[in-house]
């Protein structure tokens, strides 16, 4: 009997291929899209770890230092412990490089001791061209380049030895590249470490020592044992070398659920497609089914056939989603590397890593919604009323359920908003949206009676209207089940659309407040680099004495490794002397208490470092310690006087005043300048003046830095934001044409059941464009119950997704903002195409059959 029903089902897939097809394409879709987006970021992932593990090297432990670097006396402390049996010091910086058209590229300087750096990290190991002296890896100006950077950089073939400039502050120091290294990933040049040192002014300055232990020594135990010493120096911290390729998986984690999510838009709206093409398929054969119930197909074995179907329509909808995933995923990989829009491996190109567990798993989602899409289809089959069916009279039967079922699934949706996330991702909040809409969808018939009921009487001079009003009454449960899929996708298409705009709206206040400058300076365009590419004290006063400015004002941001678990945080030194108008706080600022040091953190430093309001931050003392014992001075104690918002530093950002930032650490360099004008006229010419000042000081640095106004900044800012939302808005148009799709699949049902009712319309003397009318009347009341139910899900799932999902996720917040005339038009067009799509549906079933189907009776 089982083979029986696989071949049944199969066989009445292939007799309709064309209606099966957009069912297939609908899981197709969905699958594609999230299994493409595994895929990317997985190979992306996977290629950053295998670069972190060739630079880091192979050693059981690496001291790093709060602050970036420390002082190098300490790599003689821990040489001299007994359970270390290898120590190989390294000095790692950012800075940038100029390609032979002249822009600059970012470029990673690692200085390394050519004599250990064999032992720990191999592919560190500098290989001097043939043509190069044997002792080039010891020469103060010798730089090997790995793949990466040999490939933005090299104007000579093969293995000729070439010139290279690298930055530091503003100037630009001559080096030759005398050979190259194996290490993977982004662009790097290594060096001698001494001549590292010298090149970038770090004499006496490491970032980094990588230890190797003696067998038998736990890591873990020794470095307890080491960092609770009373004389252990004070801002340095011990970690395994994998801890920073789990800083970057965790800080990507969300946002890879988060795409991953909305990636499944389209396979959670494409399980009311299946159940709407099954709907019509059942609705078809409901005669047929009823016959074979009478000849002994037991109720079962009707449930068991429309599944067999949907699981079809699910296998073939997977097998071609992970074909096409694969695909995509293949060709972003080529033509925009491993990043979607998040930034974290802008600069990784990897190679596709394809997984069978997660096409498995892929595959599995896919047929999971294709049967969840058709189980109420194959429940309707199997309940059938056989008499009642074989005479055509079972169309008007309906099975109600009771309100109270969706009234405790959007209770409990409410409730899960208010438990935390879950090693970073919000999944209740998931679940919190999955119950919200099943439990909106299910409240349909009761919300159609409430509209409709309401609208009825006034159109009872009108009577083709009134008499699609009063069938659309009387017949919610089937109009619910033509618009669940609408319903579905709307609700979605609206939340994302909430969303989207108020993070837009959001980011573009936030832009307002950080800029209110006209011209702004920026030195590196990443925090690694700001140590070795900055502006200098007499830079900056050189540049507040230009004719045209006005006033000149500074910011420092220094990187700290405040957990070896977490990314590094920014430290931001700018003039704080009134933190409600220079930043976006979120509430009042306190008051700082006599004593203590007022410092401002982002909302990622409360949720990831535990800087709570109001309270003393103790591990920021860990980086101005050294200074305090130097002076014999007590550490300082910093006051979190405010929380403010961030949207561009998810791993956190404390910002300080600079006057105090100066006293405490004595560094006076400056990362970027606000520059305000005397006249707007005047952003020209300064600019012109700023780039001949620069080349004044040093020959050479006029290009070395990034200059633009306010306008020029914000524009970009939000088109680099718009980009890297255009996916949303695609995924909006796939889910709304799917149900919309679903809509004309639940209407042809309805109206193929329909046609003895068309056809006494007919002998009572409607006309065919009346018949019309009336579907189409229905149908347009159909979706105006369906897109108010959508708005007013969407609405409260897009509180969700602005409330809960993001500050869970990427720990920030952001204010709502409802674009109502946005909405406003997506609903209307909904209507619109809904109305289109009945009258469409209706044509078939309104002609000729109709009349003759009267006679079925007789």
């Amino acid at each position: 009997m089982l083979d029986l029903l696989k071949t049944f089902s199969w066989q009445e897939l292939r007799q309709h291929p064309w209606r099966n097809a957009a069912a297939v394409v609908a899981v197709m879709l969905g699958v594609a899209l999230a299994f493409s987006v595994q895929l990317i970021n997985a190979s992306a992932l996977d290629e950053f770890s295998h670069a972190l593990r060739s630079v880091n090297g192979q050693g059981d432990l690496e001291l790093r230092g709060v602050q970036g670097t420390f002082d190098e006396r300490v790599f003689a402390r821990l040489a001299r412990q007994r359970h270390v049996a290898l120590a190989a010091p390294v000095l790692e910086l950012g800075t940038y490089a100029l390609m032979p058209d002249g822009r600059r590229t970012d470029l990673r300087v690692i200085g390394i001791d050519p004599l250990l750096v064999a032992w720990l990290a191999p592919d560190l190991l500098p290989q001097p061209f043939h043509a190069a002296e044997r002792l080039s890896i010891f020469a103060p100006d010798a730089v090997f380049l790995n793949a990466a950077a040999r490939q933005k950089l090299s104007a000579a073939p093969g293995n000729a030895a070439f010139s290279l400039r690298l930055q530091s502050g503003l100037q630009l120091h001559q080096v030759t590249v005398a050979g190259s290294v194996l290490a993977a990933g982004t662009a790097l040049a290594v060096m001698d470490i001494g001549a590292a040192q010298e090149l970038f002014g770090k004499q006496g300055q490491l970032s980094r020592i990588d230890l190797r232990l003696q067998a038998g020594t736990d890591p873990s135990a020794f470095a307890r044992e080491l960092q609770s010493a009373s004389d252990w120096p004070a801002g340095l911290l011990l970690a395994k070398p994998g801890d920073a390729q789990t800083q970057m998986s965790d800080l990507s984690r969300a946002y890879r659920v988060n795409l991953s999510v909305l990636a499944l838009i389209a396979l959670f709206t494409g399980a009311f497609l299946v159940f709407s093409v099954l709907s019509l398929s059942v609705a078809k054969r409901a005669q047929q089914f009823a016959l074979l119930g009478v000849l002994g197909l037991c109720a079962r074995d009707r449930l068991t056939l429309v599944l067999w179907e949907s699981f079809f329509l699910g296998l073939l909808g997977s097998a071609l989603g992970i074909a096409l995933g694969t695909a995509l995923a293949a060709l972003a990989l080529q033509l925009i590397g491993g990043d979607l829009g998040g930034g974290f491996f802008a600069a990784v190109r990897p190679q596709l890593q394809w997984n069978a567990w997660a096409a498995l798993l892929y595959g599995a989602l896919g047929v999971a919604a294709a049967l969840a899409g058709g189980f109420w289809p194959a429940r309707q089959a199997a309940q059938l009323p056989l008499a009642q069916t074989l005479k055509g009279l079972a169309a008007s039967l309906t099975h109600r359920h009771s309100h109270w079922i969706s009234l405790v699934l959007i209770l409990a949706g409410a409730l899960l908003t208010q438990l935390p996330a879950v090693f970073g991702i919000p999944l209740a909040a998931y679940v919190s949206v999955g119950l919200l809409l099943v439990g909106g969808i299910t409240a349909l018939p009761w919300l159609i009676a409430l509209l409709l009921d309401q609208l009825a009487p006034r159109f009872s001079r009108q009577p083709l209207a009134l008499l699609a009003l009063e069938r659309a009454r009387r017949q919610r449960e089937s109009a619910a089940v033509a618009i669940s899929g609408v319903v579905a996708s709307l609700s979605l298409a609206v939340a994302l659309t909430v969303m989207v705009a108020s993070f837009r709206e959001s980011v573009t206040v936030w832009l307002e407040r950080l800029l209110p400058a006209d011209l702004y300076l920026r030195s590196a365009r990443s925090m690694s680099a700001n140590e070795t590419v900055y502006f200098s004290p007499a830079f900056v006063q050189a540049a507040a004495q230009l004719a045209g400015v006005q006033r000149v004002q500074t910011q420092r941001i220094v990187p700290l490794l405040l957990d070896p678990a977490q990314p590094a945080v920014a430290l931001i030194a700018r003039e704080l002397a009134e933190p409600a108008r220079s930043l976006p706080l979120v509430g009042v600022a306190l008051p700082v208490p006599p004593g203590q040091i007022g410092i401002y953190v982002s909302e990622a430093m409360v949720d990831l470092h535990a800087a709570r309001l109001g309270a003393v931050y103790a591990p920021l003392a860990l980086s101005f310690a050294p200074l305090a014992r130097a002076q014999a001075a007590p550490p300082p104690s910093f006051f979190v006087a405010g929380v403010w918002r961030d949207y561009a530093r998810q791993g956190g950002a404390i910002a300080i005043d600079q006057t105090v930032f100066e006293r405490l650490s004595g560094d006076r360099r400056s990362n970027d300048l606000a520059l305000w004008l005397t006249e707007a006229s005047a952003a020209e010419p300064v600019q012109q003046a700023l780039r001949a000042l620069a080349e004044r000081l040093n020959p050479g640095a006029s290009d070395l830095f990034e200059l633009g106004s306010t306008v020029q900044i914000r524009t970009t800012s939000l088109r680099i934001f718009d980009r890297s939302f255009a996916v949303t808005y695609w995924l909006q148009a796939v889910a709304i044409g799917i149900g919309l799709f679903g809509v004309a699949a639940s209407f042809s049902a309805q109206v193929l059941a329909r046609r003895k009712e068309f056809g006494l319309l007919a002998h009572l003397g409607l006309t065919r464009r009346q018949i019309l009318q009336v579907v189409a009347l229905e149908g347009a009341a159909w979706t105006s119950v369906g897109a108010v139910a959508g708005l007013v899900l969407g609405l409260a799932v897009s509180v969700v997704l602005v409330r809960v999902v993001n500050p869970q996720s990427f720990h920030w917040s952001m204010d709502l903002l409802l674009p109502w005339a946005r909405l406003l038009a997506l609903c209307l067009a909904v209507v619109a195409a809904g109305t289109v799509t009945a009258w469409l549906a209706g044509r078939a079933a309104a002609g000729r059959d109709a009349v003759l189907a009267v006679k079925e009776d007789w």
